[in-house]
């Protein structure tokens, strides 16, 4: 999925790959991975057991993805499904406060969501895309590398390509 949004006055592109836990999808990582600005790790706060997988992933896409600085690169811990764990037929398997905790201590930012009504889906993606722009390693959002990509029109020679012929 592709997604724009607008976070301080910038308009920001995510590419959303959904792999929805499933290991098959652990061998295309690196090509998924390589190049990303940030990361979502998502779970069911319903099922104990996506809980306990956050850090496998969360160690595999460090693996393969190959930030520069793993332990500054911006994570995104989202508990989901917020919006059933109040009904009586599905309990809370994941306390908010160890999934807090673990958050702090992977120096990633936490939100429980609800994909279903859109509960904190907005502001936890605004969070992590305004976080992952002021990472020096992102090109887009580098000052010194934005400076640098600009081409001044003024310096390029005019050279005049015969008609029919392509210059590249």
């Amino acid at each position: 999925m592709t997604k724009e949004i607008s976070v301080d006055d910038k308009l920001i592109t995510l590419q959303i790959w959904d792999t929805a836990g499933q290991e098959r999808f652990q061998s295309l990582g690196s090509a998924f991975y390589r190049g990303a600005d940030a990361c979502v790790l998502v779970y069911d706060i319903l099922n104990e057991q996506t809980f306990t997988k956050i850090e496998e992933w969360r160690t595999n896409f460090i693996a393969q993805a190959s930030p520069d600085d793993a332990k500054k690169f911006p994570f995104l811990l989202l508990g989901n499904k917020l919006d059933r764990c109040n009904l009586n037929n599905n309990p809370r398997q994941v306390d908010k406060q160890k999934a807090e905790g673990y958050a702090k201590n992977h120096q990633m930012i936490f939100f429980e969501t609800s994909a279903y009504d859109g509960t904190n889906v907005d502001v936890a993606l605004k969070t992590i895309s305004a976080n992952a722009s002021e990472m020096d390693t992102v090109p887009y959002f580098s000052p010194e590398i934005d400076e640098a990509d600009h081409i001044n029109l003024d310096e390029i020679e005019d050279t005049q390509t015969p008609t029919g012929s392509c210059s590249c």
